[in-house]
């Protein structure tokens, strides 16, 4: 099931930011070059059976020269008995991947050529996931692939 931001947790993983609504404007103090924080999120109704969470931030405006999405954060085993991260935090059981910066944790938006939509995606997992602190999107795509229970979706625009 895909929940969108804002639906009643009666129908699933939702996924919210105090710091925007679904689809407006991320502040710019999470932009690679502002402050380069990551923005609070807050969810809800994860289903009982998931064993963990995993949250991929990627913007898939702009594509690297292998025609890839961007990803600015991949975070995953955060225990799904968690209900936020606050703004410029990680989780602290939580595992954190490289992000295509080339670094280990959030990276903000930085579009080069005007507005881009940036997709923030959280996945209910039903098993704690073996991978190496600084895994791909890619490593975890591959790991949580027949193991997601149920997926939330969260949109923010950004431009320079």
């Amino acid at each position: 099931m895909n929940s969108d931001a804002g639906s009643d947790a009666s129908v699933g993983l939702t996924l919210r930011s105090p710091a925007f609504d679904d689809g407006s404007e991320i502040p710019r103090k999470h932009g690679y070059t502002e402050r380069n924080i990551s923005p609070p999120l807050e969810w809800s109704g994860v289903p009982t059976e998931a064993a963990s969470l995993a949250l991929v931030v990627d913007d898939p405006d702009a594509m690297e020269p292998a025609g890839q999405v961007w990803d600015h954060w991949v975070v995953w085993n955060i225990d799904p008995a968690t209900s936020e991260i606050p703004e410029g935090t990680t989780p602290s059981e939580a595992d954190e991947g490289t992000n295509s910066y080339g670094t280990r944790g959030y990276d903000g938006p930085n579009p080069p050529d005007g507005e881009h939509t940036y997709q923030f995606v959280l996945y209910a997992v039903d098993r704690k996931l073996p991978l190496e602190p600084g895994a791909t999107k890619a490593h975890l795509e591959r790991q949580i692939e027949g193991h997601v229970i149920d997926e939330a979706r969260l949109t923010g625009t950004y431009a320079p």
